[in-house]
């Protein structure tokens, strides 16, 4: 081998020594990189927020249709299911009017099944266990004798978590339709 091809080669090995170095330091910068991108998903609240959310949106929404879903043959499970379903001032009302609403009930003979349409959570609060809901129910109506009648509601409620679960503390009809007045 001659000088040159000595100095040839050893400019070579050179060469390729700073391409490997060059390699592994861009191979560690996107380790690096990927590394940080993978804790910061994993630790970002969003990903439990949005849990919390859908938690609650589910809940609402399974809530307000047992609410206004009832089966006089069967109205005392079905009055069980709204006890199950709320918490507090809501929860107690019902308790202290049930027998009175189930008499009427029975009275009446009616059947009553919602279905839900669409729903959102307006507000969320995780740390104090609040939220509300928005719940679009056809609510379907069936007397005895009676051909059924369909109507369409909105609903706005109120979620308390007790115990780990979300539950209705409270439950009221959305205004609907334009509500302003206005003066000639």
């Amino acid at each position: 081998m001659t000088r040159e091809e000595g100095r040839s080669m050893d400019r070579f090995g050179k060469a390729l020594l700073v391409a490997a170095l060059a390699l592994t330091l861009v191979a560690g910068g996107v380790a690096a990189w990927a590394g940080w991108s993978w804790y910061g998903a994993a630790h970002d609240d969003t990903a439990g927020y949005a849990a919390a959310r859908d938690d609650a949106l589910e809940a609402g929404e399974q809530a307000v249709q047992n609410l206004n879903t009832l089966d006089h043959r069967s109205v005392g499970r079905g009055l069980d299911l709204w006890e199950a379903s709320t918490t507090g001032d809501l929860h107690s009302q019902l308790v202290q009017g049930r027998a009175q609403f189930e008499e009427q009930v029975r009275g009446a003979k009616t059947v009553s099944t919602a279905k839900v349409l669409s729903g959102a959570v307006t507000e969320l609060d995780e740390r104090a266990g609040r939220a509300r809901v928005m719940v679009a129910l056809r609510i379907t109506v069936r007397a005895s004798g009676q051909k059924p009648t369909d109507k369409d509601s909105r609903m706005l409620g109120e979620l308390t978590r007790t115990d780990g679960r979300w539950k209705l503390s409270a439950l009221g009809q959305a205004p609907v339709g334009d509500t302003a007045t206005t003066t000639d």
